[in-house]
């Protein structure tokens, strides 16, 4: 498991992270979803990608705002237009 440590601080990042997995753009294998999460250690927010064992396996940093403001988008998917 790998979390990245640039912080996704936008939900307009968010959106193009979210995008960038169901794509395969980071060369993930047997993604079976993505979700919000925080830190055991010290409650630092982040979006989790899943496998099919539900295990994570990769992660990025979310800045407070994004986490608060972004669950729909990770509930619902991005809307492409």
């Amino acid at each position: 498991m790998k979390i990245e440590q640039d912080v996704i601080d936008t939900l307009e990042e968010l959106k193009t992270f979210i995008i960038s997995i169901e794509n395969g753009g980071l060369g993930l294998k047997d993604v079976e979803g993505i979700g919000l999460a925080k830190n055991n250690a010290d409650g630092r927010p982040f979006i989790a990608v899943f496998d099919k064992n539900q295990q994570l396996i990769y992660g990025r940093w979310l800045s407070q705002d994004v986490y608060d403001n972004g669950k729909d988008i990770v509930r619902n998917g991005v809307k492409h237009h």
